[in-house]
């Protein structure tokens, strides 16, 4: 009995020992494969900005001897960007809503593309975002020169011509038709999170590892950060009661978009009274909520962008169920209210940083309406 024992022993520590030797070399693995991955990165990344959409775009590549990644796919986001915009004459989308009510328009494949994302999210929010509400939209010219408050009379008017159930698709010939001769397409809330996936495509093709996309209010971080292949990047969320570029708190993340909507982007201010630039499709009218802010953590930035619009229609409490319930698994938002309040979604309660000198505070859920 006591041999048989010994026997066992022996195994166990062989067995022990074997399992250590092997971890270690695991780790050892690990470890080298984490100094060539920082090897493979700059401290201070390729960068390049240009102004397009509308904002001001930055592409941040910490790759070596990535940098001529960059150029292909900024083309590609003002490619991009001249196919989908509704303030420029010739633009695809323009010529839809130009022949709206006479003839079918075949697009590129592009745009058909995003045009079926976009009615898609349509039906799937029922018009929480709608992508016919450009009658609205245009109407108010919010973030233009030109911006004013329509009379109730004119709005009224353009609601009759926002149901995006009168657009027509088929597929075989790739055209879209807008039965409705007075609707108006507007990508404005989704088109930057096609364009910022379409661009991260880019890098990705030129084999890019560590990245950062800049759209305005679409970020997107490439892979893991340059300091570590299991580094995170550690992501600003934007004040929305501050200039651009001042942030709340922060969260870790890899490989993600992070995508943040607010009533401080665009606004027109009329006796005191701010009208921002998020439109309720059932008013004709802004929203009118507590949301101040809207951030979604999400793997496509055209999701991002879809949810912050949908969520606003929502309001707070449901808004957080929607995305808990109703999204693919590792989305997440953070709102923030005009009372600088914060809430988040289960998931991250715990990952997210508040930055309190900003003047925030994490609120209760349970004391939502």
């Amino acid at each position: 009995m006591k041999k048989k024992l010994r026997v066992i022993f022996a195994f166990m520590t062989v067995f022990m020992l074997v399992t250590a030797c092997s971890n270690k070399k695991e780790d050892t693995n690990k470890q080298t494969s984490a100094s060539s991955y920082a090897k493979a990165m700059k401290d201070e990344p390729y960068s390049e900005e240009e102004f397009l959409l509308g904002t001001y775009v930055r592409i941040r590549v910490y790759d070596k001897d990535k940098e001529t990644a960059i150029q292909p796919a900024m083309k590609r986001i003002k490619e991009l960007g001249d196919k989908i915009t509704i303030n420029q004459s010739g633009s695809e989308i323009d010529e839809l809503n130009v022949q709206a009510g006479k003839k079918p328009v075949k697009v590129s494949k592009d745009v058909y593309n995003l045009l079926k994302q976009a009615a898609k999210y349509s039906d799937e929010s029922k018009g929480g975002f709608n992508m016919a509400i450009g009658a609205i939209t245009q109407l108010w010219r919010i973030g233009f020169d030109d911006a004013r408050k329509p009379a109730q009379s004119e709005i009224n008017q353009a609601l009759e011509h926002i149901d995006y159930h009168q657009i027509e698709f088929n597929d075989e010939k790739q055209t879209v038709y807008l039965k409705d001769k007075g609707m108006i397409v507007d990508l404005g809330a989704i088109a930057k999170g096609y364009i910022a996936d379409e661009a991260v495509a880019v890098l990705r093709k030129h084999k890019v590892q560590s990245a950062i996309v800049d759209l305005g209010g679409n970020i997107f971080v490439v892979g893991h950060s340059n300091r570590g292949r299991n580094q995170k990047w550690n992501v600003g969320v934007q004040d929305p009661n501050k200039a651009r570029g001042s942030i709340l708190g922060t969260i870790k993340e890899a490989d993600k978009t992070i995508v943040t909507s607010g009533i401080y982007e665009r606004y027109l201010e009329i006796e005191g009274k701010k009208y921002h630039h998020i439109f309720d499709s059932k008013t004709g009218y802004p929203y009118d909520n507590d949301i101040a802010s809207v951030t979604v953590i999400t793997d496509k930035s055209i999701d991002g962008d879809g949810l912050t619009t949908v969520v606003f229609d929502k309001g707070i409490k449901e808004g957080l169920k929607y995305i808990e319930n109703k999204t693919p698994d590792g989305t997440s938002a953070i709102f923030v209210t005009r009372e600088n309040k914060v809430y988040l979604t289960d998931d991250i309660k715990d990952s997210f940083d508040l930055n309190e000198k900003a003047g925030y505070k994490k609120g209760n859920r349970n004391e939502l309406e």
